[in-house]
């Protein structure tokens, strides 16, 4: 064999050896992360050998309530930011999260009037407004930003896997499973976050809970209609009597129905709703990087008389600009 056809016949073995290395090492990565979506965070926990109530009390989040001798409307706030946290599985309680927000308010208000102050500008109380604000907006708002997209990042998923539980659900039904045998299933089989959802309501039914209480809390936790309507159905199931299987399967088609209005509407307001994006999040984000970037441009006003109803002016028409958008991108389907 002269000296080209043994290079030609080295080079093809080095490539082939090359193209089969690669693929089986791509065949044990995507079946590494198959298995890992398999499973949700609650059976890695047990199959990491963990007891179940240890997993059960890891996993299981406070019920939003009210607040009592508050308003009606503070209440219904603090319910509402409960249900983000829970949203964003953010697991420390409402109270220490909102704390850590106002520590990190009045860090940073603090330490821009102590550099205020050792910098040789007068405290007013436009230097005070200005600290405050800007502690707020890192303290407070930017936290919230990030805690929000995340819990609509989980609602998101959560829905599009809502109406595949339900499937499964029916199935297990019309296999002749009991319906904690068919919620076992959801455990088993589904993705976060249904799956660890599912299972925080069967380890409750394990350890005491009604059937229809766990399911309730589930739906308190998050606040959806898919939900609701789905402990709804069963409540009334186990009351009435009645074709589950049937009821279920009906409800899973209006979800998908619902959810395919819903992605139109939000295709034909994407526009907008980018509109109320921008015009939400750029005051913000350019107040805190100016400041930071030229606290002067700021502090050198900050003493003028005018200053602090022109800054108290701008932040109530900022908060009638912002809820002015969210109700008119705010489309319910």
């Amino acid at each position: 064999m002269n000296e080209t056809a043994l290079r030609f016949v080295t080079m093809l073995a080095l490539f082939a050896f090359i193209v089969l290395v690669a693929q089986l090492a791509g065949g044990a990565i995507a079946d590494r992360r198959a298995k890992s979506r398999a499973v949700n965070a609650r059976l890695r926990m047990i199959e990491a050998g963990i007891d179940r109530e240890t997993v059960t009390a890891k996993l299981r989040k406070d019920m939003p309530h009210d607040i009592p001798g508050a308003p009606q409307w503070v209440s219904n706030a603090a319910r509402a930011f409960h249900r983000t946290l829970n949203a964003a599985n953010i697991k420390r309680p409402a109270r220490e999260v909102f704390g850590a927000m106002l520590l990190g308010t009045a860090v940073v208000s603090g330490l821009i009037l102590s550099l205020s102050a050792w910098s040789g500008v007068a405290v007013t109380f436009g230097v005070i407004q200005l600290a405050v604000a800007m502690g707020a907006v890192v303290g407070i708002l930017l936290p919230w930003m990030v805690i929000g997209r995340l819990a609509d990042s989980r609602r998101r998923r959560l829905e599009s896997q809502f109406p595949v539980a339900l499937d499964v659900f029916v199935r297990g039904l019309r296999a002749g499973h009991p319906i904690p045998a068919a919620l076992n299933l959801l455990v088993e089989e589904m993705e976060d976050p249904v799956g660890t959802e599912f299972g925080i309501v069967a380890d409750e039914i394990a350890f005491g809970f009604g059937l229809r209480e766990a399911l309730s809390r589930m739906a308190q936790r998050w606040g959806l209609a898919d939900i609701d309507m789905f402990v709804v159905s069963v409540s009334v199931q186990m009351e009435t009597g009645g074709n589950l299987a049937e009821i279920l399967e009906n409800l899973s088609r209006v979800i998908r129905e619902r959810a395919s209005m819903f992605m139109k509407v939000r295709a034909l307001s994407s526009e907008g709703r980018m509109t109320a994006l921008v015009l939400t999040i750029l005051p913000i984000l350019a107040f805190a990087v100016l400041f930071t970037v030229n606290p002067g441009f700021y502090l050198d006003v900050a003493g003028d008389p005018i200053f602090i109803f022109g800054f108290a002016g701008i932040l109530l028409l900022y908060l009638i600009g912002f809820f002015a958008i969210r109700r008119m991108v705010d489309l319910k389907v």
